[in-house]
């Protein structure tokens, strides 16, 4: 087996407004996996980050995955080695691997959703944004069939984000519409209890990550607060072992799980906070973290084999001027993978 990657960065369509400020484009790595005596034996794995978000940095990431790949192609380098400093290149790795062992058929989990039988249920993503802005993206999503949607907060005045909360529930009631928000910790303690209180009141379905984390025993306080569920995002993010995760969890008590295997290091890894919840009775969903078509359909594919009609959070890749071509399709909330269109990596070949 050989090894070689490339650099790509990604352009948004519009600019992507967040908590943490506005991206404009974001940079994504690919690890080519190949057998020189078998054309047919090759795999492709996507190492993106947020930056900001993620723990490594893109100097990190281009001297790590030289040194991977020339170990790769000494057939020094062992798969199963910890990346606890680098999981977005473990995500990368696995995908890569499991691609090359399917000899490039990009079907990482075979099942009902690679066969185009199934759809994944996925929420319609609200950026943050002017008002008026946000307004014209809900009624797009509406129109679009969404039932589900979730809005990023805490970057506008808060009063404005309410005030497009409480018009959309007096247009669809809680049976009709689930809304979630993601804060990504944007508020502090002291404000965080009264705005899950109104939030109550417009019968939101979760807030993820009201506070920023690492403030456990903060957070803890919180989930004790009965108004409505907080979901752990990036709370997850840097833990390894399967003791530490529990017992965080054990601690917290949070009524879901945002999983995001390239934030925390890869399906193994987020599959043991599956294993976690299922034990301790907290509920979860998986989300994309701005990756290309190639990260986003292995997650899509990976979540499909737990069989969830949870909605899921999926963001299709027309957010970049440039993609990969790919069977992913959109069919009103739901994410399917069409059999008849085929797959086009020469944006990064």
């Amino acid at each position: 087996m050989k090894a070689y990657f490339r650099k790509r960065t990604l352009k948004f369509n519009k600019p992507a407004g967040t908590s943490r400020g506005v991206l404009l484009t974001k940079p994504s790595w690919y690890i080519f996996l190949y057998d020189k005596n078998n054309a047919k034996r090759e795999g492709l794995g996507e190492v993106s980050i947020i930056p900001g978000l993620s723990i490594e940095n893109e100097a990190q990431i281009e001297a790590k995955l030289s040194e991977i790949c020339d170990a790769i192609n000494a057939g020094t380098y062992e798969f199963d080695s910890p990346l606890p400093a680098f999981p977005a290149i473990k995500f990368g790795l696995e995908m890569a691997l499991q691609d090359y062992e399917a000899k490039g058929s990009k079907i990482l989990f075979p099942s009902a959703f690679t066969k185009g039988t199934k759809g994944i249920k996925t929420n319609g993503l609200i950026w943050m944004a002017p008002m008026e802005d946000m307004f014209r993206q809900v009624e797009k999503k509406l129109d679009a069939g969404f039932r589900c949607l979730k809005m990023k907060i805490g970057a506008i005045a808060i009063q404005q984000e309410l005030e497009i909360l409480g018009n959309l529930r007096k247009k669809f009631s809680s049976s009709e519409l689930e809304i979630r928000v993601d804060a990504n910790g944007a508020f502090s303690f002291e404000e965080a209890g009264e705005i899950l209180a109104k939030l109550s009141e417009l019968e939101v379905h979760s807030i993820e990550q009201p506070i920023a984390a690492g403030q456990a025993k903060k957070m803890a306080a919180l989930c004790k607060n009965p108004a409505i569920p907080i979901a752990l995002d990036e709370e997850l993010i840097g833990l390894y072992s399967f003791e530490e995760k529990k017992r965080l969890i054990e601690q917290i008590n949070p009524g879901y799980l945002i999983l995001k295997p390239s934030l925390l290091g890869g399906f193994k890894a987020s599959a043991e906070w599956i294993t976690i919840a299922g034990e301790l009775g907290v509920g979860w969903w998986a989300t994309s973290a701005l990756e290309s078509n190639i990260g986003l359909n292995a997650i899509a594919q990976w979540i499909a084999t737990f069989n969830t009609e949870m909605y899921q959070g999926l963001g299709l890749g027309n957010l970049y001027k440039e993609n990969i071509g790919s069977p992913l399709e959109l069919r009103g909330e739901r994410l399917f993978y069409d059999t008849n269109r085929k797959w086009n990596i020469e944006f990064i070949s």
